[in-house]
């Protein structure tokens, strides 16, 4: 089986830390993101993965080519030379994913971090016998989204309603698919989008049938849902291997800690952190619903909550990071700096407080 991953481009909402990695590089719980998804999709058989992308293919192939040949699964990339929406890019992959053997392909979407229920979504897809399947999620709020209005019995997707004003459904698409080659000779190459052009087709002719996804779902293309989405994947680890978790007095809640990382005395760590590779968290610091990513070092008696800290930063002592603060690459905050929601772009010293949500350039 072959897959392709919507890489898409710039990664805008998660600057500052994408104006240092394509935004699929950004770490999420200790690896990067599209990672989480290759992992997934090796695990169910899948043999090479596509990347639709159009910003900054080399970098990708090139992080990438270490972890072809550990997981043993091919990667390549389509190059998009023009935003080409959520179908172009599909359209412009077609000979990467017909191989002949007339099996359905999975398109997910980069941002979206999930439980990856592949295989059975693959028995769902043969079980119905249409031409596409698509992961559907439910949600509190269905009128900040397109809602996928199905039967409840067999799946079979009737229709689709955008931002609807009376209740409708609360499913939502989830951005990962399973289409049959089929699907390919119905999307032209040029920007198209799959949600509002293909779909609805495939829905008219009573061929596309939506999964309801178990477990959790977040797209975390942006901080604060990032940070959401980080929580509800260590809840999850928790109840399928908690013992990845970390566990002792330093720690409260789910916590991943990274075997390279060291972690001073009298620290109170969680709930909903994750500590990367190489970091030194020194004596008396406090951490809560944040990530702290590769090579970071948090210096004695700091406070960070809510907060994202980029790689190789350094916190001084007795600083206050909270209300969304991100740090790019390489940022060095002073000693007794606050921060109350900034965002400081990558390679920056800070000696000031930064008493409101700004960007700090």
């Amino acid at each position: 089986m072959k897959a392709l991953i919507l890489v898409g481009g710039f990664g805008t909402r998660l600057r500052p830390l994408t104006l240092s990695v394509p935004k699929p590089l950004v770490d999420f719980a200790n690896k990067p993101m599209i990672l989480h998804q290759i992992e997934a999709l090796k695990a169910i058989g899948v043999t090479e993965v596509v990347l639709a992308i159009n910003y900054q293919p080399e970098v990708m192939l090139n992080f990438l080519k270490e972890f072809e040949k550990k997981l043993g699964i091919k990667i390549t990339c389509s190059q998009e030379t023009e935003p080409l929406g959520t179908a172009g890019p599909i359209a412009l992959a077609r000979d990467k994913l017909i191989d002949g053997s007339g099996e359905p392909f999975f398109v997910l979407n980069s941002d979206v971090i999930s439980e990856y229920p592949l295989k059975e979504m693959v028995n769902f897809h043969k079980g119905h016998g249409g031409e596409a399947s698509i992961m559907v999620t439910k949600v509190d709020e269905p009128s900040k989204y397109g809602v996928v209005v199905m039967e409840e019995t067999t799946g079979k997707v009737e229709k689709f309603v955008e931002k609807p004003q009376i209740f409708v459904g609360n499913k939502i698409n989830a951005g990962i698919y399973l289409l049959n080659p089929s699907v390919l000779n119905r999307i032209e190459l040029r920007p198209t989008s799959i949600e509002k052009e293909v779909f609805p087709k495939i829905a008219a002719e009573n061929k596309l049938y939506a999964m309801v996804l178990p477990g959790f779902w977040m797209d975390i293309g942006q901080p604060k849902d990032y940070i959401t989405g980080l929580r509800m994947y260590l809840e999850s680890l928790r109840k399928k291997s908690s013992a990845k978790l970390s566990t002792g007095s330093h720690f409260v809640g789910n916590v991943l800690v990274d075997e390279s990382a060291v972690i001073g005395d009298g620290c109170l760590i969680g709930p909903d952190v994750a500590i990367g590779p190489g970091c030194i968290i020194e004596s008396g610091v406090r951490l809560s619903r944040c990530t702290i990513m590769r090579g970071v070092r948090i210096k004695k008696h700091t406070c960070v909550s809510n907060s994202i800290i980029g790689w190789h930063s350094t916190v001084g002592k007795w600083a206050r990071l909270e209300n969304m603060t991100i740090l790019g690459e390489d940022v060095h905050l002073g000693d007794e700096v606050y921060s109350n929601g900034g965002v400081v772009l990558p390679h920056k010293e800070i000696k000031s407080s930064i008493l409101k949500p700004e960007i700090v350039m």
